[in-house]
This record gives structure tokens, sequence and C-alpha cells, in this order.
């Protein structure tokens, strides 16, 4: 999707204050990435006051010229308004070379900024900390002893991961938390910006016909997957200090189960619906051993793609996992005895992430050969909502097949651009909206679940299974979805032909479906 995205136009001229905006990092790659295409997707559309100035700050020596080329470098200009829009952007945009932990860098930082602000008349500073953990709380601290004024409204973005563990992640919250207010605070995790992860309160709140159901007595269990394709690409070593659960699974996927999970929030305002959040967190209980499944790539089938052990800045011998599965439950009225299935990982098959929840079977059916209910959700690509439903085969008997119900957003709404999600957050950042960021005790809550498990992890004491780059994940995947209460059903399936979305998934689900024939225990 475009970078240069329109936001919803009711966000137009919320914004209460002129922002400075500095980025930390502005050197790496995330910078590159996400953060200055955000910034330049607002600004194009106009969410962005057009007087803001925005200095990029890293350790990395570079001129102005290269500057503009590394923060253009990943802007998609499909236009001659896009290419002018560009053009004016740049020149809002200045870099600063310095350390992160020497005074007087940051105090000619603030020179800078001070001068920026006398042009342009901007009242507050939004800091983004595009930066590696390690130098959080470095830089925060010379923030706030040397750019930090006040009276001048200050906004702090923090990039996960946030710590390692329970330890760690309290640590971080207490030196930060000395230096700025929760208020001050965004931490920010970009899946919650996304466009079908916005949707979910939505159609969980405002439709009758899933509020009804959204509980215990239908639904027989829920999974959120994520799969990516791309391997660590040389960058094994940086993974290596995490792996698959603390890069995406704490909380990517958490924050997708929280929303799929919670209560109905007393308003849309942002303590009230991170109160829910942390609800849900505070009764699942740690993950058990036997609730996890890891696993680690190897070697393509063909022998072309490298595995993880032989990217060279992977220790020799790793067990961190670049797969895994896990089950939580809710032990509360609505979800009690509901597993929850967490799957992610990398070198995958395909790219997707998506929600699925599986109603329980038709008692006492007066027909044979059903599939039971699903509601999916799509979050990307090709997002969608689309429901599986038992339907009469056209004809003169009384066969059932699998149909859907479905909502697919190329088809649907195919003159709407969906937003990027870090535009998304700026956005909400900017308009100091909450909602969508992580809150100091809804980490914690986050922490307890998976740091015994983590633990264990850590200390080898289970052994990855390897799969092959390129397949769709380690050997025992089905069981382990079986084993907690998923149903594939017996008949085929293909989603949604109809669709655009559709056409591009089907000559790949076909293939899964022939798989299947040969093996039913294949995943999907």
């Amino acid at each position: 999707m475009s970078s240069s995205a329109p936001a919803p136009k009711a966000a137009k001229g919320d914004v209460k204050h002129l922002y400075t905006v500095v980025v930390l990092g502005a050197s790496g790659d995330l910078a590159k990435k996400k953060t200055f295409p955000a910034l330049f997707g607002l600004y194009k559309n106009k969410y962005l006051d057009q007087k803001t100035h925005i200095i990029g700050y890293a350790r990395t020596k570079m001129d102005q010229a290269t500057f503009e080329g590394h923060v253009s470098k990943y802007i998609k200009i499909k236009t001659e308004e896009d290419k002018a829009a560009l053009s004016q952007f740049l020149k809002l945009c200045s870099y600063q070379d310095g350390q992160y932990d020497k005074d007087q860098d940051f105090q000619v930082l603030e020179k800078e900024i001070q001068d920026v602000e006398k042009t342009s008349g901007a009242t507050a500073r939004l800091f983004y900390m595009a930066l590696p953990p390690s130098v959080f709380i470095p830089v925060a601290t010379s923030l706030k002893k040397n750019n930090y004024r006040k009276g001048v409204v200050t906004r702090l973005i923090v990039e996960k991961p946030f710590g390692m563990d329970l330890d760690s992640s309290r640590k971080l919250a207490k030196e930060l938390g000395a230096l700025f207010t929760e208020e001050e605070i965004y931490r920010i995790d970009h899946y919650l910006g996304k466009e079908m992860v916005k949707n979910l309160m939505i159609l969980r709140f405002a439709n009758v016909i899933f509020g009804s159901v959204w509980n215990r007595h239908s639904i027989d269990n829920i999974q959120i997957t994520f799969k990516e394709k791309i391997g660590t690409e040389g960058r094994g070593g940086y993974f290596d200090e995490f792996g698959i659960i603390r890069d995406v699974m704490q909380n990517h996927l958490l924050q997708i189960l929280t929303l799929v999970a919670m209560e109905p929030p007393v308003s849309l305002g942002a303590e009230d619906v991170r109160d829910e959040k942390v609800k849900v967190l505070r009764v699942i209980p740690p993950i058990e051993k036997e609730d996890v499944l890891l696993g680690q790539y190897g070697k393509s089938v063909d022998g072309k793609e490298p595995g993880y052990l032989d990217d060279k800045t992977v220790p020799k011998g790793s067990k961190t996992p670049t797969y895994a599965a896990a089950t939580l439950y809710i032990h509360n009225e609505r979800w009690s005895g509901v597993p929850f299935v967490l799957k992610c990982g990398k070198a995958l098959d395909q790219q997707k992430t998506e929600i699925r929840i599986q109603f329980k079977d038709v008692s006492g059916s007066l027909f044979t050969n059903l599939s039971r209910n699903e509601i999916v959700i799509r979050v990307q690509p090709n997002e969608a909502v689309y429901v599986k439903m038992m339907n009469k085969e056209p004809g003169l008997g009384m066969k059932t097949i699998i149909s859907d119900l479905d909502l697919s957003y190329s088809s649907r709404f195919n003159d709407s651009v969906i937003p990027e999600a870090y535009e998304s957050l700026i956005l909400d950042a900017l308009n100091e909206d909450h909602s969508n960021f992580v809150r100091d005790d809804e980490l914690d809550a986050a922490w307890k679940i998976f740091t015994p498990i983590l633990k264990t992890i850590d200390q080898g004491e289970i052994d990855p299974t390897v799969y092959a780059f390129g397949s769709r994940g380690p050997e025992g995947v089905s069981e382990f979805v079986a084993k907690h209460g998923y149903s594939r059903g017996q008949q085929e399936y293909v989603w949604p032909q109809h669709s655009e979305a559709g056409k591009q998934a089907t000559g790949l689900d076909q293939k899964v479906e022939k798989e299947q024939k040969k093996n039913p225990k294949t995943d999907h």
C-alpha cells in the first residue's frame, strides 16, 4: 500500500499544536523505511502542518544532499504531484550528526530546534526514537537534560522491544518514567495502527450478529497467525538476541489478542480502552511448556535458500526459535476454556497475518459432512473479513458445501487507499491520542505471561524442530492446533474466488488443497 495514503478526513485539523519533529536514529533502516515515508504521507495529505520542520539526528556523518537521498529512498513517487510534494517536504528536513551520550551534541541539537521554532512558530516537540533498545535510556537522559523545556509540549515515541523480560522491562519503565511522564511517552507497536486491527472494535461492538456470539458458548478456538516469507537476511545476529516470540508474539500478536478478547470499554477514550486490554492480560496465566511448539528454519528443499544457522552472524548451535506456536487461556467468564493459539514464523511459504475464529460444531445436526463456521479477519495482505458458512449446493439434491460471506477491501473499497500503520500512529501521537499505544501496566502484564517460558527457552531446555525454508513450518503444527481444538472439516474450501484478493490467493490455496489430499495433516 502507498505510504502516502490519506488518513480519515475527520483527523484533519485535530492536531492542537505545531510540532517540531526530531527523528533520533535517522540514519537507520527503520527511519528510512518507515518513519520518513510516514511523515511524508502525512505532509502530502495535509495531516502534518505544512510548517512542520523535521530534524534527523544520528551518529552517521552525512551532508544535506546525502540525507535527502536517504530520506527519499523508500518514498513512493507515482505522480508529478507526488514529486512536487517531496521537493517541498525535503525543504523542511534537516540533519545533524552527534553521539547519543554527549551533552554538547544534544546542546547543538537544542540550538537547531530553537532556531526552527523561531522560524516556524512551533510550540511543541515530538521526539521519535527509531533506535535500538540499548540506547533508549542514554538518549532519553540526554533529551531530558538538554532538550526539555517547561511549558513546551513534549512527546516521546519509543519503538519496541520494550525490554527482554519482566525484570528488564520494569527497569526500562522505571528509568524512562523518571525522565518523562506516562502522558508524554508513546510506546509504539505498529500492528495497532493497521487498518484491520483498528477495525476490530467496530466489528465487535457495532454489530449484533458478531457481538452476541463472541464468547465461549459459541466459539471453540481462536488462531492468530503471522507468516513471513523472508529469513533473517544477514541480520541473524541481531535477531538471535530476541527470537520470534519477543520479536512478534509477545507484542504484535498479543496486542491483537487483547482487542479480540476485551470487554466493551466504557468509552472510546484511550484510558478506558487500555483498561479493558489490561484486564484481559491479567487473567492469562503464564504459558506452560506443553503448550508451546518451536521451530528453526533450515535450508530450502532445493538448497538455494540458506538455513538460519548458515548466517555467519548467528552463534554456532543457536537454539533461538524462528517459528513459535503457543496456546494461551483467558480465565474469565467470557472465554473460560477457549484456546487462543498464537503462531508466528519466518522463512515460511507465504506472507500473511490473520485472525481465525472457529465456532463450535452444530449440535444434533440434520446434515452430515459439515465444517465449522469461521470468521476470518485478514490483517495483511489483501485486507478482508469473510465468514465461512455451510450452504446447499445448487441442484436437485441436499448436498452441503462450504461457502462464504466475503468483504474483501480490494473489491468493496476499491477507491480507498489504506494508510500505512506508521502514518496512523504518528498522527495519533500528534493528536495526543494514546488509544493505540501500549501503557506501562499493560506491558508489565504482558511480560508476566511470557517471561517464564522465555527463560526456559533461553536456557536451551526446548529444542526447536528444523523446518525447510519456504515450507509451512515445523512438523507437528497441525497436530498442535488440533490438540487445542481446531477442526479442519471434511470439505475442501478455496477462499474466495470472486474477489481480487481471492484471485491472488486461489492458486496457492488450490495447491494447499492438493497437499491436503496427499497429507490430511497439513496445516492451513
